[in-house]
């Protein structure tokens, strides 16, 4: 019988699977880990639940030396859950690594060279790569969780092009139809394993609960409470929430079974799949008993192909929470259509009201209200003589030098020459200074665009550059002396 010895994993490491459940006869730890491990390329398709990732970030995380940087991009609404993944897997190792939200505290961590591993979205980490903070030429590893539930998918396809073609990519996904271009593109000769190509059929009944990451222990406890059932099994694809599941179903529940990954399944009144399981494994939770699926933000079109018919469940205590909150958003909109001052507004939307029902502009308008940054804001003047940087995707290992670029700029987009100002060429991409008032302009020009046989990808670099439209200076990273 294999063991995770024999998968070269850091004894930490597989030490911690093993404390979640996995084994090294499972195929998807024996296929997975020995892969990322050795530094190979890997396409994996499974449910859309950090869970099935455990031994392929145990791969990764026991192969990252100090002088290697590795890049874990995942939808936004599962942040906290790869992080805590990622934050177990590494304990022990004294892996360096942080979990960006933002750009702020990963762009310094990233200058001051003490990160190893970056947890974050492809958004971020493109605002990262546009200041210069996060150099894709030098990411040894790029693992892309669920890239068909991104809410920015051409993030992923900038990133992409200035990773450095010996890099490891390791791709996650629960559709591969819908990522074939992606790896089509840039994972080409990877290992691809999990379920298999033929989909199984959706299986059912099954009820499910609509609920964030974060909340599934709490759903789970709401769950019991509101079904009373006889005798339980709660499945999960792990043992990374069982302390917590614990807590909340052996209070008054003599007859629950905590089951994980194959094991067998004790006969039971209802079953609640604490993660997402596969369509096999549905199939057989349903033989045992009612099934209940938590149902995570993005998951809702993995689960209606593997589950059919389905009925939601609405839990009384997140009920109230969503009362409250919709009351108070309500009388928002009240006292806004009381004040009398929406002529603007009336004017603005004037044109969507003939070729739209009112209710679904409303709908539409409260959805960008509730989610979304303001979409329009007015600039503030910006001084004649501040600049900004332009930042290209082409450098020097592709054999771009000044003179080319600034050929593309004059002749082809019409920049005058006297107002081009430093151009820094760095391996993987160049930076070239503007006048602040037309960079965005010039960048949306360059993008896309063929310098050196390769379409780069242009933005604003939002780096610190003083108002006298000098570069402040930057500190100096291990990794720009390599």
């Amino acid at each position: 019988m294999p063991s995770f010895a024999d998968f070269h994993l850091h004894s930490a490491v597989a030490a911690t699977l093993q404390r979640l459940g996995w084994t090294a006869d499972d195929p998807l730890a024996r296929e997975s880990a020995p892969t990322t491990g050795r530094g190979h390329n890997l396409v994996a398709i499974t449910p859309p639940a950090p869970a099935y990732a455990a031994p392929a970030l145990a791969g990764v995380i026991s192969r990252i030396q100090k002088d290697r940087t590795a890049l874990l991009l995942v939808p936004s609404t599962q942040l906290d859950e790869w992080g805590g993944l990622v934050h177990v897997l590494a304990e022990g190792t004294g892996l360096r690594m942080h979990v960006a939200r933002g750009a702020a505290r990963a762009m310094r961590r990233l200058r001051g060279d003490s990160l190893e591993l970056l947890v974050t979205t492809p958004e971020t980490a493109l605002t990262l790569v546009g200041r210069s903070a996060l150099r894709m030429d030098l990411v040894d590893s790029l693992f892309l969780a669920w890239p068909e539930s991104l809410l920015d998918p051409d993030s992923v396809t900038s990133l992409m092009q200035d990773l450095g073609k010996e890099a490891q990519r390791i791709i996650y996904t629960s559709d591969a139809g819908r990522v074939a271009d992606i790896v089509e593109r840039y994972a080409r000769k990877a290992l691809t394993i999990g379920i298999p190509d033929a989909p199984t059929l959706p299986a059912g009944p099954v009820r499910t609960v609509s609920i964030a990451w974060s909340g599934r222990v709490r759903a789970l406890a709401d769950l019991i409470e509101l079904i009373d059932p006889a005798s339980l099994v709660v499945w999960t694809a792990d043992g990374r929430h069982h302390e917590a599941i614990a807590e909340v179903t052996t209070a008054n529940q003599p007859e629950v079974h905590l089951i994980t990954g194959d094991a067998l399944l004790p006969s039971a009144s209802v079953v609640i799949a604490f993660d997402l399981p596969t369509g096999a494994r549905l199939g057989q939770l349903l033989r045992v008993g009612e099934v209940f699926l938590l149902v995570p933000p993005g998951a809702e079109p993995y689960v209606a192909r593997i589950a059919a018919p389905r009925r939601p469940v609405q839990l009384p205590g997140l009920l109230d929470e969503v009362h409250s909150a919709q009351s108070a958003q309500r009388s928002a909109v009240v006292r806004s259509i009381e004040s009398g001052n929406l002529d603007r507004a009336l004017l603005t939307i004037a044109p969507l009201l003939e070729r739209y029902d009112a209710a679904t502009v409303a709908a539409a308008l409260y959805e960008l209200w509730t989610h979304s940054a303001p979409a329009v804001s007015t600039p503030e003047p910006v001084p004649s003589s501040a600049t900004s940087k332009v930042f290209v995707g082409v450098g020097k290992k592709d054999g771009a030098n000044a003179n080319e670029l600034v050929a593309v700029l004059t002749k082809e987009l019409r920049v005058e020459r006297g107002k081009i100002g430093r151009i820094e060429l760095r391996d993987a991409y160049s930076l070239i200074e503007l006048p602040a008032q037309e960079a965005e302009q010039v960048a949306v020009a360059l993008n896309g665009r063929t310098i050196r046989k390769k379409r780069v990808t242009a933005r604003v670099d939002r780096g610190p550059i003083r108002g006298d439209g000098k570069t402040a200076a930057r500190p100096a990273r291990r990794n720009d002396r390599r």
